[in-house]
């Protein structure tokens, strides 16, 4: 049996290859959208994608296996579990296998049995995986977003996500008892799952790409509670917000993505069309670290670093129904490259052309003001507020509980596209975060946005806690509840 784990970091997303080298063919469960990098892999592994399939519709990135299993010539396989309102809409027209609890297919010697293994969605299947020309019993699970190391599939997405109301405590409760029949499988048996660390389906995810069950059953609480009403308190508490993007990721993974074909490489731009592109409202996303961008940068620009965190934000602040360019710095070709590859695995298609360095510095040489951003610390940051600054914390929920700046108005990053009017007129906004990172993207995104007067408190919360200033916990305050009249509130 053979058993290639192909990781994207920024997805934090898992795919396997599994086939069996004595019949030369392959499966590969849960691809992305990026079908050569499958295809590249079996033919170094000297095995053709005879079968593809996925474990579930995915919210978190466009699924690849309809367009895979077409490139390669291969039978796709599809979840028929969960009801008339959870199945894939494109199945027929696909030519899908349908698979069930107890289906088996076969790779070679090996077998893949399917388990429904519902709770994270009502379909959501994983499957047991066993070399049939070295045992009769399996040696994995390859187990999607059910079991992760260390924590379980988050149930509240198709609630907070896909806003199909009132199914988030029921789908807790299918998971924990999808949870209590998986528990009885052997100690030795392998847990594949489809993500790992900096993944948003799930709060508490290990970076150690795989474990077993005899292990998660000893330290991965949601194996430990045995009482159906503390595990749904426990796995619903403390949830991030889900990202903006995941509810149409969901709607597009159930009714067919269309075909990507090769990979987007974004023709290079001559730096004077720059000016004509902003004026005519084109969205333009700088890659470039957060510091290089606060030193520098053309006005009307959005700073999203071509970092881990890249396609996370990207999803939740950019839009789907617009033309975007790509503003790369140096290697820009590459760079601009890299980024069309992952705003493509979350259906961001429309990326139409890049520039380099030579449109920072022609911006610049033409008389053109480059915009910057100043960054305060935590003491100048109080001194701000008490003088009517606005403060404004971009971090999750959960992170506001445990604690925040008294006073400030909340709104995490993914929401404050559509709050920026919320912002009260005519003071200064001190904006912050956990660390920085995040802060640093609002600010860009509040300055593209004609909000002036922005600063960025480059140590976050965490320096403000450290300088021994006050602290809340508990009480809400959000820009959509604040008491702000429409004459206050930006235009």
């Amino acid at each position: 049996m053979l058993l290639h784990r192909l990781y994207d970091p920024r997805l934090a997303q898992a795919s396997y290859l599994i086939g069996c080298a004595a019949a030369g063919e392959a499966v590969v469960i849960d691809p992305n959208r990026d079908a050569d990098q499958y295809l590249r892999a079996a033919q170094s592994l000297g095995v053709r994608i005879a079968h593809v399939t996925e474990t579930h519709i995915h919210a978190d990135f466009v699924s690849g296996a309809r367009e895979l299993a077409a490139r390669a010539g291969a039978a796709l396989y599809l979840s028929d579990e969960g009801g008339p309102d959870w199945r894939y809409a494109f199945a027929r027209a696909a030519g899908a296998v349908l698979l069930r609890e107890g289906d088996e297919l076969a790779v070679g010697n090996v077998r893949l049995r399917a388990l429904h293994t519902p709770g994270h969605t009502p379909e959501h299947l994983s499957f047991l995986v066993t070399d049939g020309a070295a045992a009769t019993e399996p040696i994995g699970a390859v187990t999607g977003d059910f079991v992760f190391v260390g924590d379980v599939g988050r149930p509240d997405l198709l609630e907070r996500a896909a806003h199909v109301k009132g199914t988030m405590d029921q789908a807790a409760r299918t998971l924990f008892r999808s949870l209590q029949r998986f528990k009885s499988q052997p100690d030795w048996l392998q847990i594949w799952p489809g993500h790992g660390a900096g993944s948003a389906c799930g709060k508490g995810l290990s970076a150690v790409p795989h474990s077993t069950v005899g292990y998660e059953r000893r330290f991965n609480w949601a194996f430990a509670v045995e009482d159906e009403d503390e595990f749904v308190r426990r796995v619903l508490a403390g949830q991030p917000e889900p990202p903006a993007y995941f509810g149409l990721m969901k709607r597009v993974n159930k009714e067919g993505p269309g075909p990507l074909g090769a990979l987007p490489r974004p023709p290079r731009l001559a730096p004077e069309r720059l000016p004509a592109v902003l004026e005519s409202g084109g969205y333009v996303v700088d890659l470039r670290p957060a510091a290089d961008f606060a030193l520098g940068h053309v006005p009307g620009t959005v700073n999203l670093p071509l970092n881990r965190s890249f396609t996370l934000w990207a999803g939740s602040l950019l839009p789907y129904d617009r033309d975007v360019y790509l503003l790369a710095g140096d290697a820009a070709e590459a760079r601009a490259a890299e980024a069309a590859r992952d705003l493509a695995l979350i259906g961001l298609d429309r990326v139409v052309g890049s520039f380099g360095a030579d449109a920072l510095d022609g911006w610049a040489a033409a008389g053109r003001s480059l915009g910057r951003h100043a960054s305060v610390g935590a003491r100048e940051a109080a001194e701000l507020a008490a003088r009517g600054a606005t403060m404004l914390d971009v971090r999750s929920q959960a992170e506001w509980e445990a604690g925040h700046v008294p006073g400030a108005e909340h709104v995490p990053l993914g929401s404050l596209p559509e709050r920026i009017e919320m912002l009260p007129a005519g003071r200064p906004v001190v904006v912050h975060c956990q660390g920085g990172g995040r802060s640093a993207i609002a600010a860009s995104l509040l300055a593209a946005h004609g909000v002036s007067d922005v600063l960025n408190l480059s140590g976050g919360f965490t320096e403000w806690s450290a300088a021994g200033l006050p602290v809340e916990r508990g009480e809400h305050r959000s820009l959509a509840d604040s008491v702000v009249g429409p004459a206050d509130r930006r235009a």
